[in-house]
């Protein structure tokens, strides 16, 4: 255990018994200090035979100096360095608005522990906040995006997002199952990019994992974006404490862990995939700003989601110091890139 470790770990008996033993010696030192201060400012009015001493304003001996010592008291006050906390920007925030899901992936690891949705102006209120802090690109997730209101929720988000906030960039991450041509007529011009997840291309495996929904063949969800990808996006199974792993989770996800070294692997036998963007866990945990359904920031860094207050009650900068953010991370793994149809240049 590392020293900070040692003072943050609250809940070790080594730390309650050296808090108890540091607070006792503050104390002690604290009592001696006033009782020689009294002293002195007892054996000074003695000396000075009853002659009265100017006192500070906590009821010490009032030290008068000179005009080039106060002087340089002064400027040493004036050298000392300021701490200021930066708060980071919320350039790229992934807003999960909703938890459901017709999907049961085992390694989901933001299930459906709440159905919980904000009133679409609430949603909205919220996301003018973070655009008025610097937000660039919104992503929306889920669960599943297109499972609230059949589209239309996410619609209409999409929608104010670009043509009202005039954001660069407005993007959704979904199973590609619920979505329909007509929804596209609708809102597809204020989307730049849509994320469909692929886990295999065996039917039985998609299965097995749970990506699938009745009889419905998960494959077949996703023959008409097939041709439009030009960017493959590779993560490692991530666990989250209370999400996919641990007693109080909704998936087990322990067995779809793979370790660095396999992961490592299998990016070198797909080392001639041009368009591959691995994420390896260290890169992704800490390295997205995620929002959930009440628009609060989740801190992964411990391991679990530990939520911030909402943006809607406290602001963007205050729930952004409890968001775990991990800033440099982000431009490291490439997170600033081409998200805008702007910036594409597509021809359609």
């Amino acid at each position: 255990m590392t020293f900070t470790e040692f003072f943050r770990n609250e809940d070790s008996g080594c730390y309650q018994k050296y808090f108890s033993i540091t607070l006792a010696i503050l104390v002690v030192v604290s009592c001696i200090v006033f009782s020689k201060r009294k002293e002195d400012k007892h054996k000074l009015s003695k000396q000075n035979n009853n002659q009265h001493v100017p006192e500070d304003q906590n009821g010490g001996p009032l030290i008068e100096t000179s005009a080039n010592e106060q002087k340089i008291c002064n400027q040493k006050r004036s050298d000392t360095p300021k701490v200021e906390v930066v708060t980071p920007v919320p350039l790229s925030v992934n807003y999960h608005f909703t938890r459901q899901c017709n999907y049961q992936c085992g390694f989901c690891f933001h299930t459906a522990k709440t159905s919980a949705v904000l009133p679409v102006s609430e949603a909205k209120r919220g996301l003018r906040m973070l655009k008025e802090s610097g937000m660039e690109k919104v992503n929306f997730s889920g669960g599943e995006p297109f499972i609230v209101q059949r589209g239309t929720y996410v619609g209409e988000l999409v929608t104010f997002c670009k043509r009202d906030l005039g954001l660069p960039s407005v993007t959704i991450v979904s199973n590609g199952s619920l979505i329909t041509e007509k929804w596209f007529k609708k809102y597809g011009e204020y989307l730049d990019i849509l994320a469909i997840s692929c886990d295999s291309f065996h039917p039985q495996v998609n299965k097995e994992i749970g990506r699938y929904q009745g009889s419905k063949n998960h494959l077949q969800s996703l023959q008409t974006v097939r041709d439009l990808c030009t960017l493959y996006k590779v993560f490692q199974c991530l666990l989250i404490g209370g999400e996919n792993a641990g007693e109080n989770a909704l998936r087990q996800a322990e067995t779809f862990v793979v370790t660095e070294a396999e992961f490592q692997a299998f990016l070198d036998r797909h080392s001639s995939v041009a368009c591959l963007v691995p994420e390896s866990n260290e890169k992704m945990r800490n390295s997205y700003l995620i929002l959930d359904e009440y628009m609060r920031f989740l801190d992964c860094t411990r391991g679990g989601k530990d939520p911030s207050k909402s943006i809607l009650d406290v602001g963007v900068a205050d729930a952004l110091m409890f968001s775990g953010f991990d800033e440099s991370m982000f431009f490291k793994r490439g997170g600033k890139y081409k998200w805008s149809k702007a910036d594409m240049k597509l021809e359609w």
